[in-house]
């Protein structure tokens, strides 16, 4: 039997939706890729505000894909997030639509690498995502910054899955007082036949589910005990659990 035309609009809408929470997984481009906008350009429009996290978008040169910006105050303390940040199975946790994610290689703290998989609704194929992880942190300003970098090259791809090579994301935490700041800019010029408006008109949607997540992960009992490790420059070099 045929479906009606209300079903089949539904059902591409689902599609559509997911490729996007795929296309919006981590990634900065520390190569010769475009940069991202700047965090403080007047350019940025709002385009959401749920509760305490606001979502902007940015057009971006020579792109059909707007950038984003997702900016709010989590009710949870920057240890607690850096220690979700820095388990390589996390995005499985928060990311909306991660289905299978881990580290590979010999990275450390400050530069790794990890690969993710985001499951897509039939008839699109499932993405996955090869990262390079850069993070940095200063004791003094007590700021931690992120850049996530796609490098499709760095591993084999799968036959059964679409390699995401072109994605920049920078998260930027800053602690207040038991809670913490955090500052999601993201481009993602994604392969396919997709237009850009309708991508455009999903995307501010992925950032709002994804911080609410992080936010609540952040807060249970596996998370919660750890303290940031600095070196003697005051440079942050990695997370570790609190002695009892």
């Amino acid at each position: 039997m045929r479906k009606s035309m209300a079903h089949g609009i539904t059902g591409w809408a689902s599609v559509i939706s997911g490729l996007v929470c795929a296309l919006l997984v981590f990634a900065v481009a520390a190569s010769a890729r475009a940069e991202l906008p700047n965090e403080t350009d007047e350019e940025w429009t709002l385009r959401k505000e749920a509760d305490h996290i606001r979502v902007y978008t940015i057009d971006q040169p020579n792109s059909s894909f707007k950038a984003f910006k997702a900016v709010a105050v989590l009710d949870a303390p920057i240890e607690n997030l850096m220690a979700v940040m820095a388990n390589p199975g996390s995005c499985v946790e928060w990311v909306h639509n991660c289905t299978e994610s881990y580290a590979f290689g010999d990275g450390e703290f400050h530069d790794r690498f990890a690969y993710s998989v985001n499951d897509m609704p039939w008839p699109v194929t499932d993405r996955d995502y090869v990262l390079r992880i850069q993070t940095r942190g200063d004791q003094a300003s007590s700021e931690i910054v992120m850049n996530l970098n796609a490098m499709p090259d760095q591993r084999a791809e799968n036959s059964s899955r679409v390699r995401v090579d072109r994605s920049d994301t920078l998260y930027r935490f800053t602690p207040e007082g038991d809670k913490t700041r955090m500052v999601w800019v993201q481009h993602t010029d994604p392969n396919g036949a997709l237009p850009g408006w309708l991508v455009n008109s999903l995307l501010v949607d992925i950032p709002v589910r994804s911080m609410e997540e992080l936010e609540r992960v952040a807060r249970t009992e596996k998370y919660r005990g750890y303290r940031l490790v600095y070196d003697e420059q005051g440079q942050l070099t990695g997370i570790r659990r609190a002695s009892p």
